[in-house]
């Protein structure tokens, strides 16, 4: 069975826990479905999150852009038959990554907005970095799919933001901080949120279904789920993207 599985490339580093958290789901949910010493074929490359931080703050979008399209074409050269970028915000210069593959990218938006399409609902709220919630890339992306997106107004999207950057990219994690993003949590669902996008992958280390009063949709998963199906399917379907 093995003979059919994808190798997977993982562009990660934006953080390493989060990183570290796709490649402990990536191997799970291979195992789950194929049982026995089964793991996923994978290959993993860490950029420098304080190159990447840096570039953000000066919004230095190119430049990241160029980055992470050059470890995506590492992990093609390297034999990844299939590319995620472990992050949502950098989702923002997704397609520059795609541009420099030939083989398929996993759209993690695209595969957020299919999941939530799937359980019937149109109306979401968003959790993510400033960048996710305030940039009109993924709200754009998810209204092509016919959902509208909701985010916390101020100050929720500061406490949000400044908790991912301040707490949970330095490996912290903390009780006060998972109680104001329930009120945040609580606050997108009175406002007409049917369920909440857990749109940075390090938030789901934080706050899961317990702490929400509707449904969530952890974007992490979620990716790694569609990773699997690729990765399990044959034959792999081609890249929407130019060949290099």
């Amino acid at each position: 069975m093995t003979e059919t599985m994808r190798t997977i490339g993982l562009i990660g580093g934006m953080s390493w826990e989060s990183s570290a958290e796709y490649y402990r789901l990536l191997n799970e949910e291979v195992r789950r479905r194929l049982g026995g010493h089964h793991c996923a074929r994978s290959l993993l490359l860490t950029v420098d999150f304080a190159e990447v931080e840096a570039m953000q703050r000066a919004g230095d979008w190119e430049a990241a852009g160029r980055l992470l399209a050059g470890a995506a074409a590492t992990l093609q050269d390297g034999g990844a038959e299939l590319v995620l970028l472990c992050t949502n915000t950098m989702h923002r210069v997704a397609a520059e990554v795609e541009a420099a593959l030939t083989v398929p990218f996993v759209h993690l938006v695209d595969a957020t907005a299919e999941r939530i399409t799937a359980a019937g609902l149109t109306t979401v709220g968003l959790l993510g970095t400033r960048f996710t919630m305030e940039m009109a890339f993924y709200r754009d992306r998810m209204r092509g799919h016919g959902i509208e997106v909701l985010v916390p107004d101020e100050p929720g999207r500061t406490v949000v933001h400044d908790v991912i950057y301040e707490e949970l990219t330095r490996g912290r994690v903390e009780d006060a901080s998972r109680e104001a993003y329930r009120r945040v949590i609580a606050d997108l669902a009175a406002r007409g949120a049917e369920g909440v996008i857990l749109g940075c992958t390090e938030i789901t280390l934080l706050v899961g279904r317990r702490d929400s009063p509707v449904p969530v949709f952890d974007s992490t998963r979620i990716h790694v789920e569609r990773a699997v199906d690729l990765a399990l399917a044959a034959p792999v379907p081609e890249s929407a993207g130019p060949r290099r």
